[in-house]
C-alpha cells in the first residue's frame, strides 16, 4: 500500500487508437466464409461467448475501474449517434450466434442506463442458435438501478444477472464507488432480482444471480469473509476477482492484489470449501462449493468463485469475444485494439459480407495468449492503457 502522504498519479491516456485493418480476404466474394455453427481460431478455440458493451457511462466512480480524476464532469463520453443501435446490435448478434455464441453478457458502463435496455433484451432472447437453443442471456451491472429495473429485465427475456458489490459494510462501499452510494439501495437492487425470478434456477449453469467482489488489498480484504458469510445458502454464487490493471487509468499496483489462491485459504480457514470442476469450457471462475461435515459439498450452502485474471492467467481455452460501445471487435478483453464492425454496418455490408468479415477474423487471428504474457510485465510495471473505455467492465 501506498504511503499516505504519497500523491496518486492517474495517467490521462489516448483513446483515439485506429481500428485493426480487417484481413484481406474478409470482403471477397469468393472467399466468403459462411456460418456453420462452429467457427475456430487458430488454436482450435471456438467462439462461444460474446460480451456486448451497450454504453460507455457509469453513475459510480470506483477508484479501480472509472476515478474521479479521470472520469470528472468534463469527461467526453460517447455521443449517442456513436453508439450502435439496438437493431444493429442485434443484426450482429445473430451473426455471432450463427458462427457458434452460445452466450451473450450485456455490459457497460453500467448497462441499465442505457435507455429502454428492456427493448435490446427483448430481440437478443427472440434469437436460437442453429440447433433451436435460446441463449444464455445475462447482464452484469452495479445494482444501483435493479430494485426498479429487475421485473421489466425478467419480463423481456434476461436470464441471469451478476452484481457488482465490493463489500456490505456502508463506509466501505461507499468509499469504493466514490459517490457515496449506499449499500443497502444494492442490497435492495439483489433481493428484488431474487423475487423477480433470477434464482438459483433461473437460467442456465450454477444460478440465476451471482455476485462479483472486486478484492484490493489494503482496502476490502476484511470483506471477504462476511460477503462470503452473507451469501452462504442464498443461492447466489459469489465470486471473487483479483484487482485488475484495467488500462492505465485506475493506478494499479500489484502489491494491491490480493492473489485468489489467498481468498480461498482464508475462506477454507473458516468455512470448509471442496473444489468444483468447471461449469463449462473456458469459464474464467474457479469452483469452490461449501463442504459438509464429511468433506462432500453441500448444495444447500452453494458456492464460491475466484477469477485470478493477474496470478493465473486463464487464455488457453478462451471462447470470448468482445463488442464495444461502438462496434468494434476485441478478440481479447485485453487487447489495445479491435476491428471496426460500426462501419461495415453503416456502409451497407450483406449479412454475408458481415458473418464472412467476422468467421474471417476469429478464424484468420493467431489470438496469441496475450494476458499470459502481459502478466508477468504487470508485476514489474503498469500496463499500457487498453485505449477503451469498455474494458473497465469486469470479466464476467
Amino acid at each position: 500500500m501506498s504511503e499516505p502522504n504519497t500523491p496518486r498519479i492517474v495517467p490521462l491516456v489516448d483513446q483515439r487508437r485506429s481500428p485493426l485493418a480487417l484481413p484481406r480476404a474478409a470482403l471477397e466474394a469468393s472467399r466468403r466464409i459462411a456460418p456453420t455453427g462452429l467457427i475456430q481460431d487458430q488454436l482450435q478455440r471456438p467462439l462461444r461467448d460474446l460480451r456486448i458493451s451497450v454504453t460507455d457511462r457509469c453513475n459510480f466512480r470506483c477508484n479501480y475501474c472509472m476515478p474521479k480524476e479521470v472520469f470528472d464532469k468534463d469527461y467526453s463520453y460517447l455521443p449517442h449517434a456513436s453508439l450502435l443501435s439496438f437493431e444493429e446490435i442485434t443484426r450482429l448478434a445473430r451473426l455471432f450466434v450463427a458462427h457458434g455464441v452460445q452466450k451473450i453478457r450485456l455490459t457497460g458502463g453500467e448497462p441499465l442506463l442505457r435507455k429502454n435496455i428492456e427493448q435490446l433484451i427483448g430481440q437478443l432472447a427472440e434469437l436460437r442458435t442453429p440447433d433451436g437453443q435460446a441463449l444464455d442471456l445475462t447482464l452484469t451491472t452495479n445494482g444501483s438501478l435493479l430494485a426498479r429495473k429487475a421485473r421489466s429485465l425478467r419480463a423481456a427475456g434476461l436470464q441471469r444477472i451478476t452484481v457488482s458489490l465490493d463489500g456490505l459494510d456502508d463506509a466501505v462501499f461507499r468509499r469504493m464507488n466514490d459517490v457515496d452510494f449506499p449499500v443497502s439501495d444494492v442490497l435492495e437492487g439483489i433481493e428484488a432480482a431474487r423475487e423477480a425470478g433470477f434464482g438459483p434456477t433461473a437460467g442456465r449453469g450454477t444460478g440465476g444471480l451471482k455476485i462479483n467482489m472486486v478484492v484490493k488489498r489494503g482496502t476490502n480484504e476484511h470483506e471477504i469473509l462476511p460477503m462470503a458469510r452473507h451469501f452462504r445458502g442464498t443461492g447466489s454464487v459469489l465470486r471473487f476477482i483479483e484487482y485488475m490493471d484495467v488500462g492505465a487509468t485506475n493506478g494499479w499496483r500489484m502489491d494491491e492484489v490480493m492473489p485468489s489462491a489467498e481468498v480461498v485459504r482464508l475462506i477454507q480457514a473458516h468455512l470448509p470449501l471442496v473444489q468444483l470442476d468447471p461449469s463449462a469450457p473456458g469459464e474464467t471462475a474457479e469452483r469452490w462449493g461449501y463442504a459438509d461435515a464429511r468433506g462432500q459439498h453441500d448444495a444447500s450452502a452453494g458456492e464460491i468463485g475466484v477469477i485470478s485474471s493477474v496470478t493465473q492467467a486463464f487464455c488457453g481455452d478462451c471462447n470470448r469475444a468482445r463488442l464495444s460501445t461502438e462496434g468494434k471487435l476485441y478478440l481479447c478483453l485485453f487487447a489495445s485494439n479491435g476491428y471496426d464492425l460500426r462501419a461495415l454496418l453503416r456502409a451497407g455490408a450483406s449479412d454475408a459480407d458481415l458473418a464472412s468479415a467476422l468467421g474471417h477474423i476469429w478464424q484468420g487471428a493467431q489470438r496469441p495468449l496475450l494476458r499470459a504474457a502481459q502478466r508477468a510485465g504487470a508485476r514489474r510495471q503498469r500496463r499500457r492503457s487498453t485505449g477503451r473505455n469498455e474494458l473497465h467492465r469486469r470479466l464476467t
